[in-house]
This record gives structure tokens, sequence and C-alpha cells, in this order.
């Protein structure tokens, strides 16, 4: 099997949409010998940050000396972003193989049952593996969506990650902040640790009331770990984390956003909880520097200066405009922004009211994208300023430029779809 065919394969599942529940991956990973269970687990969920948090906790490990293996979802611009071993992509041939192996086993399923695997499904058997074969110490395992259902709840997460819990998916989750914490707060199990971020009263609620309930330990953010001294540095932020055991200076963490030193908080308490003591001082410095986070202000060009950043709700938005406010001189930005239809757009682009001279409304090709002119009508309503509609990112990346011109700035948002797109038409342009 070859990449095109791999790709392909995955491909065919899509259809299934989302069908939430684990009695099918489940069954899968039965004939395929529980690779889930291989290793101990990092489980993250959350409404925000999730991803990022992922990745630090992953350069942690690494920089600590471990085989790591790392799940994200969704992909910013190729499907073989999901599986990460030590922080670095599998290749295209490294997928294409570790799609072949699991490919009988689906084939044997779909005979067996009668039912097909949804594509997130096959995704995450696909991750769980290739950690198996690649003997990885740690799996660090992203959740798609909510948590109590999720395809990756099939693990046992030793260390259960709550980055934050904000209103989002309400016809998936619940229409409530209770609601929506009870499904993320369920992948803590008798054998975890509960790490939650920066929660909502009501969200911690639920958390501390899941974590009496299993009697496992509950670190909160703000209580039994938080940051310390933060200040802007050149291209990030430097600072002090108090973890759970120990306190860690001299860190510098080279993203954009002051909201990321608090990720790195909450992934600096998961890896000692992992461990159970306090972790190696060098390590955390070389981890903390060697963080990415791909797609989240994320600097790509600089004639215009054009910023990723895929906030996608408004607790996101908030972040995002704080952050423009915070750490870049330009005060007016061209937006290009797209948003996928379950999302309360009007409300995401009102936290942008006044740092915006003009906006490109925009799509991508896909089934839950909000049309390009319903953006463009939605921006209307809460910002005065001129707005184009440009279907497709590769053309409203150009009318960007021609209205922020040169010496200018751009801002990619709504989606992570869009800003997936936006960073290969700007980074690879050729592929």
């Amino acid at each position: 099997m070859n990449y095109p065919e791999a790709v392909d394969f995955l491909d065919t599942h899509i259809g299934q949409g989302v069908q939430p529940g684990l009695d099918r991956v489940r069954a899968l990973m039965e004939m395929m010998g529980d690779p889930q269970l291989a290793a101990p687990v990092i489980h993250l969920t959350g409404s925000n940050g999730k991803t990022s948090t992922a990745r630090m906790i992953t350069s942690l490990l690494v920089a600590h000396g471990l085989r790591v293996g790392t799940f994200i979802s969704p992909h910013l611009e190729k499907i073989e972003e999901r599986l990460a071993l030590d922080g670095v992509y599998a290749t295209e041939d490294e997928f294409a193989e570790a799609v072949a192996d699991i490919v009988p086993f689906v084939q044997l399923f779909e005979d067996r049952t009668g039912q097909t695997p949804t594509y997130f499904e096959l995704t995450a058997a696909l991750a769980f593996s290739y950690f198996a074969a690649n003997a990885v110490d740690v799996a660090v395992v992203e959740v798609g969506l909510g948590g109590r259902l999720d395809a990756t709840n099939i693990v046992d997460g030793r260390v259960a990650v709550v980055t934050g819990i904000s209103l989002e998916h309400t016809s998936w989750l619940g229409n409530s902040i209770e609601e929506i914490a009870i499904e993320k707060l369920a992948i803590a199990k008798e054998s975890s640790v509960l790490i939650t971020g920066s929660l909502p009263e009501a969200a911690y609620a639920v958390a501390a009331a899941r974590a009496e309930s299993l009697g496992i330990p509950h670190r909160r953010f703000g209580a039994e770990y938080h940051p310390e001294f933060v200040t802007m540095a050149v291209g990030g932020w430097a600072g002090s984390v108090s973890g759970v055991y120990e306190t860690y200076d001299e860190l510098l963490l080279p993203l954009h956003g002051r909201h990321q030193f608090d990720n790195l908080a909450v992934a600096i308490a998961a890896v000692e909880e992992l461990t159970g003591r306090a972790l190696d001082l060098d390590a955390v410095r070389e981890g903390t520097a060697a963080a990415t986070s791909p797609g989240r202000l994320e600097v790509v060009g600089r004639r215009p200066l054009i910023l990723l950043d895929g906030a996608h709700n408004t607790e996101a938005f908030e972040l995002l405009s704080e952050a423009l406010a915070t750490e870049f001189l330009p005060e007016e930005w061209v937006v290009v922004i797209g948003a996928m239809g379950d999302k309360d757009l009007e409300a995401m682009i009102r936290n942008l009211d006044g740092q915006v001279s003009a906006v490109v409304a925009t799509s991508v090709d896909y089934e839950r994208a909000i049309p390009a002119d319903r953006v463009a009508d939605t921006v209307s309503l809460v910002l005065d300023v001129p707005v184009e509609t440009v279907v497709g990112i590769p053309p409203a990346l150009e009318a960007a430029r021609r209205l922020a011109g040169a010496d200018g700035a751009i801002l990619v948002t709504g989606s992570l779809y869009v800003v997936g797109e936006a960073r290969t038409a700007l980074l690879d342009p050729l592929r």
C-alpha cells in the first residue's frame, strides 16, 4: 500500500460522520490485540488548548529521554500529523505502512459485524497500533470530541488532563457547562490522576465530584500548581512554574500568547504526575524551549506580517484579541476568516472590534463550513469595516495582501481547517 492508497482507504470512511460510542472501536481493538494498553497514557480533553498542551507534554517527556507517541486531531495540513514519534510526524511511507498494518483487521471487523468504523475511530486505532509497533514508553492522546463517548476513551489514562471547558458542540455534549464538563471529565478513571486547567466554577464542581467519586488525586490550576513571574520575551514568554512537586524557574517558552504559559503549567503538572515526582530542571528548560504549536498565533510572513491562529470559539477569540493587543505592534489587521456551522461566529468576531481594518470572508470545501457569503453577512452585522467575499483560501489570501499592502498585517483565523489550508498555501505553495 502506498501513501495515496492509504489516504484513500481512510477517506472512504469519512461518510460515516460523527457516531459517538465505544463499542465499535473497542471490538476492533480487541481483534488487534488491544494495542491501546501497550504503554501508559496521558489523556487530554478540553475546549481550548489541548493540542498545544499535548505538544508541550511531548516535548517535556522527550527532553527526559522517553520515547513518546503523540496523537492529535484534527490535523492542520496532512493526515500523518496525527501520528508522531518523539514529536516528529510520521513520513508518508511510515503512514502508509501503518495503515497497511490495520487494513486486514478493519476488513475482518466489517465482515464479521456488518458495521463500518468512522474516520476518527480508524485514525485512533491507527495511532494505537503505530505506537505499539514502535514500542513507545508513553502515549500522549488527545480526545477528538468530548470525552465519555470519544473513541480514544478506550485507553486507561494514567493521567487525565482537562485543559479548559466552555460551551461548544452543544448538539453532542449538552447545553450547559455542567453537562459538557460531565462528558469531558469521563476520561478520568479509577487509576488516573486528574489534572485540571483553569475551569469555570461550575466545571470545577463537576471535576471535584468526579475525583472524589473515583477516589483519585485532583491537581488544580491555581492551587496545587500555577505559573509564576511570567513576563513577555522576544518571540514568546519567560517565567517560572510552581509545579505539584517542585518549582521550575528560568523557563523560556517560544510561543505567542500569554495563555500558552498556563498551558505549560498544565503540561508540567501532567508529566510530574506521570512520574510521581519532581522533574529534572534542565530537561524542563530544554523541553519548554523546544515547544512548538503550529497554527496557533504562528507568524508565517513578514511583509506583510501574516499571523495564523486556529481560534474557533468565543473563548479562543478572547485570548486572540488579548494577544494581538499585547504582543503585536499593528493596531489594525486585515482578517481572513472562515468558520464551521456549529460556531457562534457573531460572538467570536465581536472580540476583534477595534482591531480590524478590513475582512475577507471565506470558506473551505468542507461539509460543515459556513458559506463565505454568510460569513460576510455575519461579520457585517458586528464590525463596521469593509468586507469582501472570496471563496477559497489562496484567493482570499491574495485579496488580503492587496488590502494590507507590504507594511500591513494579515490575520487568518476562525477554524483550524481554514488555518491549515492557509498554512499550506503560504509555506508549501507547490503542494
